[in-house]
């Protein structure tokens, strides 16, 4: 059992591994497909989902083995610097890092996991399958970033 509100005093990198996932809140944007555009560095978020995501749950369906599966798939713990840039401003890892405290709807707050899809936080009802979509630069959309 860990304490409840171990992000409050402690740092990502003091988080242990039980903490970093308790951490996550499970919205699914990490797990939307991204483009950078080689001249800026900017990134724009499409609404195309890895096809591990499960959309109802908004969680990877084979999160042990995502890694061997999906090549580009990160460990957000050990890849953070580089997922700074593109995790959403919503991101609790990336509040922690900031030092920012975390939403109201996050489940470490709320206690209940269904809040981050109430909230309208998750990509739960907004994001398709990628067997679904033939051109990511078709499905870029805002709202992963602005929400």
């Amino acid at each position: 059992m860990i304490d409840p509100d171990f992000w409050k005093y402690k740092n990502l990198a003091e988080m242990s591994t039980e903490e970093w996932e308790a951490l996550c809140d499970g919205c699914g944007k990490c797990c939307l497909h991204k483009l950078e555009d080689e001249d800026t560095g900017e990134i724009f978020y499409t609404n195309v989902a890895c096809r591990l995501l499960d959309l109802h749950s908004c969680r990877c369906s084979n999160y042990h083995n995502r890694t061997y599966k999906v090549v580009d798939c990160l460990k957000l713990r050990k890849e953070l610097k580089e997922a700074l840039k593109w995790l959403p401003t919503t991101c609790a890892y990336r509040l922690i890092n900031e030092g920012k405290a975390l939403f109201n709807w996050h489940p470490l707050i709320s206690g209940n996991a269904e809040t981050v899809h109430l909230a309208g936080i998750s990509v739960r009802g907004r994001a398709m399958m990628e067997s679904q979509a033939e051109d990511l630069e078709d499905h870029i959309v805002d709202w992963p970033v602005n929400r």
